[in-house]
């Protein structure tokens, strides 16, 4: 197995920038996941490193060896495709094979490594069917078990499992997980789904318009985001982001009651982005007034979907609450930060993180 790092890589097409001074490692054996909306740079970061674009400016290695200008095949690299990319004509077990009849190895060592890919996840019972007649969920199966018969240093994958329904997605985003970490084989993984990448990697790389945002593990982007973006991307739903007025000590009001706001100093501000998680919101017969849009049921608890007036303008805002509890459509309510939970707060200008 190996590393892969990249080191100040830019791709520009034509006047677009792509991505711009990427600097990322994802560790021997790691599963990193890059994460972003569409236009933000992940796929076409993949495709550099997979070598099907090429790179305008910097740097990227597997293990030691920088492979700028080494050809794809000469990688050591394994990519499994949106679409699965099968040969439709072909029997499970001769997609399995292709690669390896490609590089004309012995006979008797492609069987072993299609029937040894094939149990590691349980196709066996498949081998001598055609794509046509798997569902998707097989389709998928196989187009990982081809990537792993290559025994490759890592594993490139672009967007898997989109064209699965939820509930197989749920399933394979498990079945995928449980594969990496069996085999530690280092995975560069893509995808625009945020709860996918917060299940799947051990660190995860948020990017927006060609940039790197924050790269860290799970937990610490949805404790410690950098900026409001990342704030506002990572978790389902959103974190609340209420610009409100700032006083003289660095603290603030929220629907006419106090605000702390731990170890931030005003420093000549005015005002600044308050960052609440839904399960941070809650319901009170004091705070801020707000209008009951939508309830989203989750069975015990349910999603309340608001809207509110702040200084900044007219505000969605989320609350968790337990189902029980939950008001009706249409009702007014009141809001308020929980105490249990410390605001995150932002630059109002800059949305960079600022405070503890």
């Amino acid at each position: 197995m190996a590393s892969v790092a990249f080191d100040r890589v830019s791709k520009r097409f034509d006047s677009v920038e792509a991505v711009r001074e990427l600097t990322l490692e994802a560790g021997d054996g790691e599963f990193l996941v890059l994460v972003g909306p569409s236009g933000s740079g992940k796929t076409t970061a993949l495709r550099m490193l997979a070598g099907l674009e090429s790179i305008t400016d910097g740097e990227i290695r597997i293990g030691e060896r920088v492979i700028n200008r080494v050809a794809p095949r000469e990688r050591d690299i394994a990519m499994v495709f949106q679409d699965y990319a099968l040969y439709p004509q072909m029997t499970v077990y001769d997609n399995l094979a292709f690669a390896l009849r490609r590089r004309k190895a012995p006979k008797d060592e492609i069987d072993a490594r299609v029937r040894r890919a094939a149990a590691s996840i349980e196709l066996e019972p498949l081998l001598d069917r055609k794509p046509r007649q798997l569902s998707g969920g097989q389709q998928q199966r196989v187009a990982l078990g081809r990537a792993l018969v290559r025994d490759p240093q890592v594993f490139l994958m672009d967007e898997p499992l989109s064209n699965l329904d939820a509930k197989l997605r749920v399933q394979m985003r498990a079945d995928i997980a449980e594969l990496q970490g069996r085999l530690g084989i280092t995975t560069v993984y893509v995808t625009h789904d945020q709860a996918e990448a917060m299940t799947l990697g051990h660190r995860v790389a948020v990017l927006r318009d060609a940039k790197l945002q924050q790269c860290d593990t799970p937990r610490a982007l949805f404790d410690h985001p950098v900026n409001t973006f990342v704030a506002g991307f990572v978790g389902s739903p959103a974190m609340n982001l209420c610009r409100v007025p700032l006083n003289a000590d660095g603290n603030a009001a929220f629907g006419g009651l106090p605000l702390e706001l731990p170890g931030l100093r005003a420093n000549g501000r005015t005002e600044a982005i308050v960052g609440v998680r839904p399960e941070a919101m809650e319901l009170a017969s004091e705070g801020l007034d707000a209008g009951v849009e939508v309830i989203e049921e989750l069975g015990s608890d349910a999603f309340v979907f608001c809207s509110a007036e702040l200084p900044g303008g007219p505000t969605r805002l989320v609350a968790r609450v337990p189902a029980r509890r939950a008001p009706e459509r249409g009702e007014r309510v009141r809001l308020r930060p929980s105490s249990e939970y410390a605001p995150h707060v932002f630059d109002a200008d800059t949305g960079e993180r600022i405070g503890t």
